[in-house]
């Protein structure tokens, strides 16, 4: 079966654009906006509209395969590709991606990727931004998929001998700046992992020696103990610090230790993972950080993990902090790798070099790269997902949980 037309059509994520670097230097909330001076090149304001772009492949016998081209909320920091308008990448998909796929016969979900992932931009001399790379595999793979009569899932799990998860992946909730009502939400809904909160400014959010971190999960533990439905709902308490510690702490890792001991403490009995604790501003001095970090509260006996986020950006980042074992678990931020086979290749990495694997990505995505997320996540059993796109919780947790069971049911009746 061949493809016959590339189509392009403009959309909305779940979320927005964020200068991180403009947040960190103090722009203020508004509102839904935030006040300040934007930072990062790019940007027209400190927050604005996340934009995607849908990739739809019209298929020899008429059926469409489509994926969603999207990037991270905080594009353009921490060493990422830029910000992603759809009026600036429309006609650079329509010119240059579209001659590499329309006419050609569906191949293979790993040959269909190669076209992409392999070609150069000849404006840049470099790979196309990741977010155009991450909606083209998409639609490569609905496309093996509808060639094939096969769940997406089915199709990785083929391609690169695994096994469908029989069970459900736990989904991990973002709460976003309402971390509180938020939270209720979570409980009802039973997720596996909440909240992230989004601890993002050192001042007015973390705190003077982090106590408002501290005030807050003592919060979160109780509300959990005395909202949940039963004892048997303990969820991972998920929190993302955004580097804020390397401030606060002037990257004392002792220090830094020591409090995320002390966190560790406070949410008992959950078990805590702390997101991004530092942000050392490039890529080895992180992996050397988060590893010493590592050491210094195995020492200690502490439980608690540390991810890695911040400079943790492409499947060679998350191989390079998986071999220096910079941190317990590895977020993959799905859109930052670009082709989404980078995102499969990095799940199966850490499993196979026993780090844990956050299958992750932005809230600033979209329902249908949500959906292809799930059939990644099922076919490569990472530790955890993340519910996506928005930070209402309903409507991100829906979707995810909602195309998980799906290809569960699916699959048990085609399977047999």
């Amino acid at each position: 079966m061949k493809i016959k037309k590339l189509i392009c059509s403009p959309g909305k994520t779940g979320f927005y654009f964020d200068d991180q670097l403009a947040i960190k230097r103090g722009a203020e909330n508004d509102g839904a906006f935030y006040k300040g001076v934007t930072a990062t090149p790019g940007f027209k304001s400190v927050r604005q509209a996340g934009e995607s772009i849908s990739i739809i492949f019209v298929l020899e016998n008429g059926a469409f395969a489509f994926g969603d081209c999207a990037a991270v909320q905080y594009s353009g920091a921490g060493g990422r590709d830029p910000l992603f308008l759809a009026d600036n990448f429309i006609p650079i998909i329509e010119k240059e991606i579209a001659p590499l796929f329309e006419g050609k016969d569906i191949s293979t979900f790993k040959e269909m990727c190669n076209i992409i992932e392999n070609a150069i931009n000849p404006n840049t001399g470099k790979q196309y931004h990741t977010a155009i790379r991450y909606g083209i595999t998409q639609a490569c793979l609905d496309a093996v998929a509808k060639s094939k009569s096969l769940l997406m899932a089915e199709v990785i799990a083929d391609e690169y001998g695994t096994n469908l998860s029989e069970t459900t992946i736990p989904i991990f909730s973002q709460s976003g700046d309402d971390r509180y009502l938020n939270v209720d939400k979570m409980i009802m809904k039973r997720a596996d992992v909440l909240p992230h909160a989004l601890f993002n400014h050192p001042e007015s959010k973390v705190g003077a020696n982090g106590h408002k971190v501290k005030e807050y999960l003592s919060w979160l533990r109780d509300r959990i103990i005395s909202m949940r439905p039963d004892s048997n709902y303990k969820p991972v308490i998920h929190i993302d610090l955004y580097g804020t510690l390397s401030i606060i702490f002037n990257n004392d890792l002792d220090i830094i230790a020591n409090y995320i001991s002390e966190l560790e403490q406070i949410t008992s009995p959950f078990l805590l993972r702390v997101e991004g604790p530092v942000d050392m501003g490039e890529k080895k001095a992180q992996m050397e950080a988060l590893q010493t970090l590592r050491v210094k509260m195995e020492e200690r006996g502490i439980s608690a993990e540390i991810v890695a986020d911040e400079w943790c950006n492409t499947l060679q980042d998350i191989i390079d902090f998986c071999e220096m074992k910079a941190g317990h678990m590895m977020q993959i931020k799905t859109p930052d790798l670009g082709g989404i086979n980078n995102s499969i290749e990095a799940v199966l990495y850490c499993k196979k070099h026993g780090i844990g694997a956050y299958l992750g990505g932005t809230c600033n995505e979209t329902s249908r790269s949500a959906e292809i997320c799930a059939h990644i996540a099922m076919a490569t059993q990472p530790d955890q997902i993340l519910a996506k796109p928005g930070m209402g919780v309903d409507e991100g947790y829906m979707i995810v949980y909602n195309e998980i069971k799906r290809i569960l049911a699916i699959h048990s009746v085609t399977a047999h």
